[in-house]
């Protein structure tokens, strides 16, 4: 018996059969034979392939599936490279993952990206099948990519081979990812970003550097990648959990964070791949042709964005046909009928076959429908009431700094100064925060909670940024959500990003008379000087990026869309300003800590563990303001109402879940992976010394967060009420923007609560 059913699949496009599919499956098992993959030995006995069980698995279908416009030569060598990363896979899980050699499996991966060559460099001489095919391939592929090409392709390659030894050390400590850990590292591991590069290479058109960074250009390669793992996870849980021995897989990882049965871990996995593939649609047919305008890109780099959007669209749906057909996966619950035909659909728009029928009737159990209806279906302002919270799992004690009481007082008149008090064009009530509400929310107090050790000068500047970063967050959705101006906000970022110059010696851009303006140029000449050209290029980086989150929840406000729980979190980050706040303690020593280094794996999860926890956090002590006072819809306890259909006491113990186990994790890296770190790398003890002062940074980061929420006024059910409701004449128009666009006059309209005495 299967361990459970499959569930209906979001498949909204059909698949289409490459016609040059006979020819490959000719070559290809001619190219496994020659790099010796078929009857390479075990350990211990056996082979890990041979030619009925390579025949079996089909790769070559798959291609032809996944890429169906390529031509003959173009899917040989794609089908060559897929032939190789599944040999690859288990390869290593014969030689390294069951027998948890891991200093073998180190060094089997450092010896294999030699293979990866740039000009000039000469590559070893293959001394395995997997080498030989690494060696062969690239020799053939890259001559026909550009450099940033290549970078991109040996980033993903590097990924999902070095990589897998977080997995194997998983195994080999019977430990299982939390949720969010587990779709950051199979990104990684699993090897479809490295598949969206081969689309490039297949379609005959690159993303253009200039865009490749940029986030709706990521944000596809990441849905695509999150759709392609989980759906490849549904179909290999037994091969992978009963027959491996496996445990990174996201029905096991659902299975058992959610304590609930495999089915219903199941039919949670195929929501979210679900989720995922509207948000590459939502992506794709709103974000990117917005992004393709404001950069101005000519005709051609329209052209290839465009085919590379389609060509991960064919690879979704050619996957899951290949999913339903291949021996390696369990599939026999699935009818598959004859192969598809072959056809050239344009992107968005199914070709008019069976698949594009069903998915045009207009049945309510159609799949995707309710994930669709549900994450428009949120109603702003609903009187939620205070929202009781659980014991939160904190292990780290909190510090405060001395020169609090200096911080305080310079806090205030800084604001003061700034203008933060003064009535501004777009807010009826007049200024955003009153002097009184200012002293209430006490930023100084989280700033010498989180960096207890600045001096006065560094605790003052802290708490002028949180003061600012918190005005900014603020006035945005209430100046420009309300209108729908992305416009106006698009041109306010440009103004502030031209406030904070790179060259302090530059011609210096004027701040307009606005608090905005007027304290960001203050902070940043600040701010900027004491630094070296790196470290403020990577600070300015992090408001940059903060900036730019901001849009997206404009955009999401505008759609009332409530977003995806994958891009809820890792936005989050960023609206949160984690990375800016992260980076005024780690100012100091800086300089110390190479900059590749906060790539590394274990830097980069130790962070984001950090950086869920507190912002979950915020989302747990703002829900009351967010949702009925200032109808938000983002917040971590939405998103999981809404993606779960539970209640808003149910989210919240999945959210206080979620930060136990982001902050568990968190420990284990600082206690186990940062030391195996330091000896990996051979860092010298000054760098050692570095990280484990950022580590504990991190500590009274969360601690002093948490202490900040627990103390301050920002979020208490009668502060709010004197804010957003305050007695008088004419009292429900207190917070309403200037120009009534549609959630202003929600805003007017909406009932009071009988227990608010508006006489």
């Amino acid at each position: 018996m299967h361990a459970f059913t499959l569930p209906g699949f979001y498949v909204p496009h059909p698949a289409r059969l490459n016609p040059h599919v006979e020819r490959t499956r000719v070559h290809s098992t001619a190219w496994a034979r020659e790099m010796g993959m078929l009857d390479s030995p075990k350990p211990g006995g056996g082979v890990i392939w041979d030619e009925p069980e390579l025949d079996r698995m089909d790769y070559p279908l798959m291609c032809a599936y996944t890429h169906p416009d390529c031509d003959g030569p173009a899917l040989d060598l794609i089908t060559d490279w897929y032939i190789w990363v599944f040999f690859f896979d288990d390869h290593f899980l014969a030689h390294y993952k069951h027998t948890g050699d891991t200093e073998g499996a180190q060094a089997y991966l450092d010896r294999l990206e030699r293979f990866m060559t740039m000009d000039g460099e000469t590559p070893p001489e293959p001394t395995n099948p997997c080498e030989a095919g690494l060696a062969d391939l690239w020799a053939r592929t890259v001559p026909a990519m550009s450099d940033g090409w290549r970078r991109r392709f040996i980033t993903s390659t590097h990924n999902l081979m070095v990589e897998s030894m977080w997995e194997l050390d998983n195994i080999n400590r019977g430990r299982i990812a939390n949720p969010i850990e587990y779709v950051q590292m199979r990104r990684r591991v699993g090897g479809a970003p490295w598949s969206a590069n081969l689309v490039e290479y297949a379609v005959r058109a690159e993303v253009p550097d200039r865009l490749a960074a940029t986030r709706p250009m990521e944000v596809l390669a990441d849905t695509f990648a999150d759709a392609v793992h989980l759906r490849n996870d549904l179909f290999s849980y037994e091969r992978e959990v009963r027959e491996e021995g496996e445990n990174a897989n996201a029905v096991l990882v659902f299975e058992r964070f959610f304590g609930c049965s495999t089915q219903e871990a199941a039919e949670l996995v195929n929501d979210l791949l679900t989720s995922r593939l509207q948000q590459f649609e939502n992506t794709a047919l709103t974000h990117v042709p917005a992004l393709l305008a404001d950069r101005a890109c000519p005709a051609h780099e329209q052209v290839a964005v465009a085919a590379y959007a389609k060509g991960l669209q064919d690879w979704q749906s050619g996957g899951h046909e290949w999913h339903a057909r291949s021996s390696r996966y369990m599939n026999d619950e699935l009818a598959t009928g004859d192969e598809p035909a072959v056809g050239a659909p344009s992107f968005g728009f199914p070709a008019l076959g069976s698949s594009a029928a069903t998915w045009l009737l207009p049945t309510p159990d159609r799949p995707g429908l309710r994930q669709r209806v549900r994450q428009h279906s949120f109603t702003p302002f609903r009187p939620v009431g205070h929202l009781p919270l659980p014991d939160l799992y904190m292990p780290f004690p909190v510090r405060t700094s001395p020169h609090l009481p200096a911080a305080r007082e310079h806090a205030v008149a800084w604001a003061r100064r700034m203008g933060m008090f003064e009535s501004l064009p777009g807010v009826e009530r007049g200024a955003l925060w009153t002097e009184r509400e200012f002293v209430g929310y006490d930023f100084p107090y989280c700033a010498a909670n989180i960096h207890a050790d600045a001096d006065a000068e560094q605790l003052f500047i802290s708490s002028e940024w949180l003061s600012w970063g918190t005005y900014a967050d603020d006035y945005y959705p209430l100046v420009f959500g309300a209108r729908r101006d992305l416009a106006t906000a698009r041109l306010t970022n440009e103004r502030l990003l031209a406030l904070m110059p790179l060259d302090l010696d530059a011609p210096v851009t004027v701040p307009a008379e606005h608090p905005l303006e007027r304290g960001l140029d203050d902070l940043w000449r600040r701010t900027a000087g004491r630094l070296s050209d790196e470290a403020r290029a990577r600070f300015r980086k992090t408001i940059e990026v903060m900036l730019e989150s901001w849009l997206w929840e404009l955009a999401n406000q505008a759609q009332n869309r409530i977003p995806d729980p994958i891009d809820y979190v890792e936005m989050r980050r960023r609206t949160f300003g984690s990375e800016l706040t992260i980076a005024l303690a780690r100012l100091p020593h800086a300089h110390l800590v190479p900059e590749e280094l906060y790539r590394h794996r274990v830097l980069r999860e130790m962070e984001t563990a950090a950086s869920d926890y507190a912002c979950f956090i915020n989302d747990l002590f703002s829900y009351q303001k967010e949702v009925e006072f200032e109808g938000e819809l983002h917040n971590i306890v939405v998103v999981v109402e809404h993606f779960l259909d539970v209640d808003r006491l149910k989210a919240r113990d999945v959210v206080a879940g979620l930060m136990e186990a982001r902050m568990r994790q968190f420990e284990h890296i600082a206690s186990v992976d940062l030391p195996a770190m330091f000896e990996t790398l051979k860092l010298d003890d000054e760098v050692r010394a570095a990280l484990l002062r950022e580590t504990d940074a991190l500590k009274e980061w969360m601690s002093g967060i948490l202490a900040w929420h627990q103390e301050c006024e920002r979020y208490a059910e009668p502060e709010l009420l004197s804010r957003y409701r305050p007695a008088g004449p004419h009292a429900e128009f207190a917070l309403l923007p200037s120009g009534l666009g549609t959630s202003a006059l929600r805003v007017a309209s909406r009932p009071w609560p009988k227990d608010v005495d508006l006489r």
